[in-house]
């Protein structure tokens, strides 16, 4: 079985002999329809939308709620358009992984076309500009991640590609956002049809995030003459562009080997994961949890898909900020972050093992149930608690998951003010601070990660961050061994309030966190140590 449209048509009951869910809709039909009145268009074309997003619309599609499908786009590695996506006709392969072995398989047939978002390809761009104009279109969603609406540096700086957009104004945008400002002027010149613009990344605000930036670049064309004031109150004007809140969680961890071994010996070809030219690890299959969590703010100009059929949550923004906040700020995002760079330390290569690891499952719980939960506000439609418990019990542990610490360390710098900066601050409020062990703990650990040695002082690698040349500068000077290093820059990093969203010196926190820090550099094995104390002394 080859993963192409002729497949579907030809083994059709192959597919169904080997318990693998085929679109039950015509994909021709849906891809003329969605040609001509495209409703949805996604920036983003990796896993999470893979395994998740497309999976929704196609679930309205299965039931004939739904007549058109999703356009895909990627702003940032243009070779999963080619290897990824043209090469399988479009389709994708979802491997939903149970706790008890068992598989969901089913053939992603919801993605009508994929585009390059690349302004240097004249006929992608124009594409895109076509479909922006469209009255019909309804939304664009992004799953970019944090990094894809940051505009500056850590010092406030803007970015090159910033810079360069700036000038440019709409011709040749290159920064995901200026892109998205430049088809909303297009849009905007061919009838200002309203329409949604929806942040499906994990980070808190995401809606007012993507907002800010976009409407960033449109205020400096403004400024530079580039367009009119009309286009900038267009961007401005929610009732015509809206920028939806919301909050997403499934995780989609890399494909893993045994996954792609099993479909091998099922009868699908071609399923080898490859990793591009800017290190996307990435398959024609993904594999993923089963739970899953969308909530959205209804807000949406232009009309928008029924997805509350297919289990998304539409609600007001507060219940958005509750639920985002409930799971990015505690009750998930920042258990594996702690538990990225502590496992990473600790050499391990699954977060599943980590779990097994009474001294790693202590840290779990104390960043999330001890020190995270306290503050969580209850979003009502989802028990924060009862997440929780899934999470620590079910999620994390599931051994066949396959996610990696070092995937999830990944871009940590843009992900710390967020995972643990939200909680930090909640505690600030009532000057509590100096009551968090676990959450010190795990910023005194990314910060010996940062060192590139793991707990037995053996060479490690760093997951890629756009801050990684920055942060190890500061730490050039820490040598492992020392008793009493120089930390200036260490508090170089913690006084840095654009970094973990609060100033960490200044608040008093950076102690016990330096205290950490200069514990796991004193000798091999100091990190499980040190560990063990830090969850040892939380009640």
């Amino acid at each position: 079985m080859k993963l192409n449209l002729d497949s579907l048509k030809n083994n059709e009951v192959l597919y169904k002999e080997k318990n693998v869910k085929l679109p039950q809709f015509d994909v021709k039909k849906m891809r003329e329809k969605t040609a001509v009145n495209p409703t949805w268009l996604h920036f983003g074309a990796g896993n999470i939308f893979r395994g998740y997003i497309a999976l929704l619309q196609q679930s309205l599609l299965d039931e004939g709620i739904a007549e058109t499908g999703i356009i895909a786009a990627d702003s940032f590695d243009y070779e999963i358009i080619d290897c990824v996506y043209h090469a399988y006709d479009e389709l994708s392969l979802f491997v939903g992984l149970k706790p008890d072995g068992n598989c969901e398989k089913q053939v992603v047939g919801s993605i009508s076309e994929s585009l390059k978002a690349d302004s240097g390809d004249a006929k992608a761009f124009a594409r895109l500009i076509e479909i922006a104009k469209a009255p019909s279109l309804q939304m664009m969603s992004f799953t970019i991640t944090e990094k894809g609406y940051q505009l500056f540096d850590m010092k406030g700086n803007a970015f090159p590609v910033v810079v360069e957009d700036e000038k440019n104004g709409i011709e040749n945008p290159k920064h995901a956002c200026a892109m998205v400002a430049s088809l909303l002027y297009h849009r905007f010149e061919n009838g200002a049809a309203p329409i949604a613009i929806v942040s499906m990344d994990n980070c808190s605000h995401n809606g007012e995030k993507i907002r800010e930036s976009v409407l960033h670049f449109a205020k400096v064309w403004r400024e530079n003459s580039l367009v009119d004031q009309a286009f900038v109150d267009y961007v401005a004007d929610e009732t015509k562009v809206a920028f939806p809140w919301s909050m997403i969680d499934k995780i989609t961890p890399r494909p893993d080997a045994s996954i792609q071994k099993s479909l091998e010996e099922d009868g699908f070809e071609d399923m080898a994961p490859f990793t591009t030219g800017k290190n996307t690890f990435i398959a024609p299959y993904v594999n993923a949890e089963i739970p899953q969590y969308l909530v959205i703010e209804d807000k949406f100009p232009n009309g928008r898909p029924a997805l509350e059929k297919a289990g998304v949550y539409f609600t007001d923004r507060d219940t958005v900020n509750c639920t985002e906040r409930m799971k990015v700020t505690t009750c998930l995002n920042p258990i594996h972050t702690a538990l990225a760079v502590t496992g990473c330390l600790l050499g391990y290569h699954k977060i599943a093992d980590e779990m097994k690891d009474a001294d790693l499952k202590a840290l779990a719980e104390c960043v999330g149930m001890k020190e995270g939960l306290p503050m969580v506000v209850s979003p009502k439609i989802i028990d924060p608690a009862a997440f929780i418990k899934e999470v620590l019990e079910e999620r994390l542990p599931n051994p066949f998951i396959p996610d990696m610490p070092q995937r999830i360390a990944t871009d940590t710098s843009q992900k710390v003010g967020i995972r643990f900066g939200e909680t930090i601050k909640a505690y600030e409020k009532v000057n509590r601070q100096q009551e968090l062990k676990a959450i010190p703990f795990a910023i005194a650990a990314w910060l010996r990660y940062l060192l590139g040695k793991d707990d037995n002082w053996v060479t490690m690698e760093i997951s890629s961050d756009p801050m990684l040349e920055v942060l190890q500068k500061d730490l050039s000077t820490i040598k492992l061994g020392e008793s009493n290093p120089n930390l200036d820059g260490v508090r170089e990093i913690l006084s840095n309030d654009k970094l973990f969203g609060t100033n960490l010196v200044a608040n008093g926190m950076s102690t016990l966190i330096e205290e950490y820090f200069v514990k796991m550099l004193a000798k091999e094995g100091a990190v499980r140590e040190t560990l063990q104390e830090a969850v040892g002394s939380i009640q």
